[in-house]
């Protein structure tokens, strides 16, 4: 020992090499040894040599300091100090791509709810101790809903509020009785401004109500299908739901699931193909989590959660999701930024609002051709679904767009965006793309699953070598669903008409088996014959898109100026039973309005009388479709609301024009079917 410490500076310097050795290549090692699935035998060969060259190195370092060989004991400290630093940094790296996708993954099975205390914004309250015990306070009768009902009930529990609660049917009719003065504070999902201020009549609901009071809680979800424990393994073929966040907060922790985007991505990586699908956010399917699976626009499953997405799009398409993505739309911005931009060939000239949903000055401009969108026009090229005649010139409105054109968008774009990653080479991007993804984006793939699919992208990137477009390398093959548009009364939901798409049974069992085949769940049918003309340029086939069959929806119909007869006779036939107010002679309202589903009416009320159909067409304007009712809380008397969807598939509508389902539509037979007026 007093020989080694006989030199103190190099014994000093040795120790700290040795250190530094031992720290950098043991934190290496660690940081490697969590990498599952990525390159096994390379990571165990190379932290063997690692530490065999440590050691040797650390031995080498004792016998030149007792023998005092300075040059060669320098050489080594020199060796020592390299390598430690190349493992320290070696590790640090390796831990913030695993920190990254650690924090990405979600497998805990818990979906969090968030409720706010909402009043108008005049009310001179402030905050939740402002709240007079006099005043009323709106909440959701629904017992199951987190936000609008158990939520509500234990803030008021917490804090202390002893005020008269009002029961409603819906968040809609809930907004209309604030509004309306009926209560002075209605507890709503704290992204209520996302999820209605897209509906005609509430767009400004964002400034004309303020929150003085919001509550978040987790939620352990039943039989969720985040559950990883049975997944298969990624080395299998997998189905992912990536599904768009819309908010205009930072980060996918404030932001809400509000369903406006929704893909489905069937991926076989051992045939290394690929379908995809954009879901219609106003598809009419049976939504899981509600009461009798009653049907509704797809995009409001995602008010109770992604669980109740997954669970849906499952029961329709007849396919497992195995894994879902949420991605915030304000994080595209950053991910498309942090890349480079990414390059789209745009059909036409538009203009739409930016990622923060704002007009004016932040008005995003788009021209048409082929050209690298930055990230905000690419957002807006993937967001955009009809013109914007009220906000820009002709110049940028002159275009008929959809909700399918919108998914072709969206598509093009995440295409680009694959195009760009193959590409990274700088460790600055590299870094910038872990921040912006781990804040932007979640899943319930576990962190060693995520990792798996570097096999999968080594694959990939073998076969990339000198192809420029993954959509080849991936062979993706498009899926369409294909329906009719249709003006359906949600009867005990929103109680508004709203503009739904119905799909056709042929497109979607299309869809599903074009899906399954290439799971493997399915046997692939073998094409034996292929004609084309050369003059022709060749178009691949879009799965689903050309299906139809028949229109199974039936409606409703508006008996006002039928008789009691045929109204009982009609709802007899369909398994509706007849409560008749006041005479027998002719209908003159109804308490459910015609344009309901009528697989959602078990009962009805109507109210007649006289004996001839005179007296009852005189008052048929005013007790149609917005009838007195029981059930529909929040009718609008006479007031005729257009609330139009001028981008829902198929419509080609622009804001202002009234979209006319097409005849079939409605009912059977010769019952004319009452347009609801109100469209979503």
């Amino acid at each position: 020992m007093k020989k080694l410490t006989k030199h103190k500076f190099l014994f000093i310097v040795t120790l700290i090499s040795i250190l530094v050795l031992f720290s950098g290549v043991g934190y290496l090692i660690f940081t490697i040894s969590k990498l599952n699935n990525i390159e096994n035998v390379l990571r165990l060969v190379g932290s063997v040599v690692l530490i065999i060259i440590s050691l040797l190195l650390f031995i080498l370092s004792i016998r030149f300091l007792n023998k005092y060989k300075k040059v060669k004991l320098i050489i080594v400290i020199v060796l020592m100090l390299l390598i430690g630093g190349v493992g320290i940094f070696g590790g640090y790296n390796v831990d913030k791509v695993y920190n990254s996708l650690a924090k990405v993954s979600d497998t805990s099975g818990y979906t969090t709810y968030s409720s706010s205390l909402v009043t108008l914004k005049d009310n001179s309250a402030k905050s939740i101790k402002d709240v007079s015990k006099d005043s009323k306070i709106g909440i959701l009768n629904d017992e199951t809903s987190y936000e609008g009902y158990k939520m509500p009930l234990e803030i008021m529990k917490k804090q202390k509020l002893s005020n008269e609660t009002v029961d409603y049917d819906s968040y809609i009719s809930m907004i209309d009785a604030l509004y309306n003065g009926e209560v002075e504070y209605v507890f709503l999902p704290t992204n209520y401004s996302v999820m209605f201020g897209s509906m005609e009549g509430y767009e400004d609901i964002k400034d004309k109500t303020k929150v003085l009071l919001t509550e978040q809680k987790k939620v352990k979800e039943k039989n969720d299908s985040s559950d990883t424990e049975n997944a298969k393994a990624i080395t299998e073929p997998f189905t992912v739901l990536l599904m768009g966040v819309d908010s205009d907060a930072e980060g996918i922790q404030n932001g809400s699931f509000n369903g406006d985007s929704l893909m489905v991505i069937t991926f076989n990586p051992k045939t290394l193909s690929t379908t995809i699908l954009s879901i219609p956010r106003d598809s009419y399917v049976p939504i899981a989590c509600f009461p009798g699976e009653r049907k509704n626009k797809i995009t409001h499953a995602a008010w109770k959660g992604e669980t109740c997405m997954m669970n849906t799009i499952e029961n329709f398409l007849d396919i497992k999701i195995d894994y879902y993505v949420k991605i915030n739309f304000t994080g595209v911005v950053q991910l498309v930024d942090t890349l480079g931009g990414v390059e789209i060939d745009v059909p036409y000239n538009l203009c739409e609002q930016n990622s923060k949903r704002q007009w004016g000055s932040n008005t995003v401009y788009i021209e048409k051709g082929l050209q690298t969108l930055n990230g905000e026009q690419a957002l807006a090229y993937a967001r955009n679904r009809h013109p914007n005649p009220g906000k820009c010139s002709s110049k940028w409105t002159n275009y008929t767009s959809n909700d399918f054109i919108r998914g072709e968008h969206q598509q093009e774009v995440v295409t680009a965006l694959l195009n760009k990653f193959k590409d990274i080479n700088s460790l600055d991007t590299v870094y910038k793309l872990l921040d912006t993804i781990s804040n932007n984006m979640v899943t319930n793939m576990s962190t060693d699953q995520i990792l798996s699919l570097y096999n999968v992208f080594k694959d990939v990137a073998s076969k990339s070598t000198g192809m420029n477009d993954m959509a080849d390398v991936l062979g993706i093959q498009r899926l369409k669903l294909n329906g009719y548009d249709a003006r359906i009364y949600d009867y005990g939901g929103t109680n508004l008409s709203l503009y739904n798409y119905v799909l056709y049974d042929d497109s979607v069992k299309a869809v599903s088996d074009a899906m399954k085949e290439n799971l493997g769940l399915k046997k692939t049918k073998v094409v034996k014959s292929f004609s084309f003309d050369i003059n022709t340029p060749y178009e691949k086939e879009v799965i689903g898109a050309d299906e139809t069959g028949e229109r199974s929806l039936v409606q409703l119909p508006s008996f006002v100026g039928k008789t009691v007869d045929y109204v009982r006779s009609y709802c007899s036939q369909h398994g509706i039973s007849v409560t008749v107010k006041g005479g027998n002679g002719y209908v003159l309202s109804q308490s459910v309005p015609s344009g309901a589903n009528i697989e959602d009416v078990n009962s009805i009320t109507i109210t007649a009388g006289g004996n001839t159909s005179s007296s009852s067409s005189s008052s048929s304007s005013n007790n149609n479709s917005n009838s007195s009712s029981d059930d529909a809380t929040d009718n609008k008397g006479d007031e005729d609301i257009s609330d139009i969807d001028p981008g829902a598939p198929g419509s080609g509508g622009e804001e202002g024009e009234e979209v006319t389902p097409p005849s079939g539509g409605g009912t059977t037979g010769d019952d004319s079917v009452d347009s609801p007026s109100i469209i979503e």
